[in-house]
C-alpha cells in the first residue's frame, strides 16, 4: 500500500498492518477523516501482504476523542444520516473481514475511535487507559455500530447503562467488564501488540477466516443456524490447502506451509 493519508498513518511491519488515527492533538474525527479510514481499512484488508491488521493510535495520549463537534454544528439530519451510511461502511468492513483484527488503545479513548475498537477481535488496552462514549451529553447516540457491539460484548444491562451515563471508566473496569481483553504498560503496547499479531500472522490464513467468519457472524444466528454457517466452513477449510498440510506437518512433526494470498 503506498497511499498517502491526511488524518492517518499506514505502515506495515512485516505482515502486520498498522492503521493510526493521526489528527492532533486529540484525534477528532472529521467526515474526511472517516472517508480515510473506510478507505485504509479496504485497502489493507485487499493486501495480500498484509494478514493481521491493527488499530492504533498515532497521537500520545489521544487514541481518539469521538467526532470533532465544529463537524456537526449547524450540520442537517440529512447530512448526519450520510455520515451514519459511511460510519456503518467501515462496520461491516471490519465485520466482514477475513482477516484478524486487533486494537492497541491508549490514552483518553472515546467516541468514533472506541466504536471501531469495539469491532475488532481482541483489544489491548494501555494500563493507564479511560474509555468512554459520552454522546448521551450532546443527546445523540453513537454511531458507529456501537448500540449493537456493547450489547453482544457486554450484554445489555450494562451496555444500556453505559450509555445512559455517558461516563468515563478506567481500563481496569473496562477489562472487568469485557470490553478489553488484556492490559499492557502504556511503554509496551505497541511492541506487545505486534509481538501478538505476529503469531497470528503465522496461521493458516483460511483456518483464521473460518473462525472469525463463524463467531463473528455465528453468533448474531440462531444456533441452528450458526451450525449450519460452521459446518459450510469446515467444508471450506478441509477444501482448501492448508488442511492437509496441518495434518501433514504434524504427523511429520515439522512446521506446516500455509497458502498464503499472492503465493504462487
Amino acid at each position: 500500500m503506498t497511499e498517502t493519508y491526511s488524518f492517518i498513518r499506514f505502515g506495515a511491519v512485516g505482515a502486520v498492518g498498522w492503521l493510526e488515527f493521526k489528527r492532533p492533538p486529540v484525534n477528532a474525527f472529521t467526515r474526511p477523516m472517516v472517508d480515510e479510514v473506510h478507505d485504509c481499512i479496504a485497502a489493507a484488508l485487499a493486501d495480500p501482504k498484509v494478514r493481521v491488521l491493527v488499530l492504533a493510535s498515532g497521537v500520545e495520549k489521544y487514541f481518539s476523542a469521538g467526532a470533532d463537534l465544529n463537524s456537526f454544528k449547524g450540520m442537517p439530519a440529512t447530512a448526519i444520516d450520510d455520515w451514519t451510511d459511511r460510519c456503518h461502511a467501515i462496520v461491516r468492513l471490519l465485520r466482514g473481514s477475513a482477516k484478524p483484527l486487533l486494537a492497541a488503545i491508549n490514552g483518553t479513548a472515546v467516541g468514533g475511535g472506541l466504536e471501531m475498537a469495539l469491532h475488532c477481535d481482541i483489544r489491548f488496552a494501555a494500563a493507564n487507559a479511560r474509555l468512554g462514549q459520552p454522546e448521551i451529553n450532546i443527546g445523540f447516540i453513537p454511531p458507529i455500530g456501537t448500540t449493537q457491539s456493547l450489547a453482544r460484548l457486554i450484554g445489555r444491562p450494562r451496555a444500556i447503562r453505559y450509555l445512559y451515563e455517558g461516563r468515563m471508566i478506567a481500563a481496569q473496569e473496562a477489562l472487568d467488564w469485557g470490553m478489553v481483553d488484556e492490559l499492557v504498560a502504556p511503554q509496551s503496547l505497541r511492541a506487545h501488540v505486534q509481538a501478538y499479531a505476529e503469531t497470528l500472522a503465522a496461521k493458516s490464513p483460511a483456518a483464521l477466516a473460518a473462525i472469525r467468519r463463524t463467531v463473528t457472524l455465528g453468533g448474531g444466528m440462531d444456533f441452528e443456524a450458526g451450525l449450519a454457517l460452521e459446518k459450510q466452513a469446515v467444508f471450506d477449510v478441509a477444501s482448501g490447502p492448508d488442511f492437509q498440510e496441518g495434518v501433514e506437518a504434524f504427523l511429520a512433526k515439522r512446521q506446516p506451509k500455509w497458502r498464503f494470498d499472492g503465493d504462487v
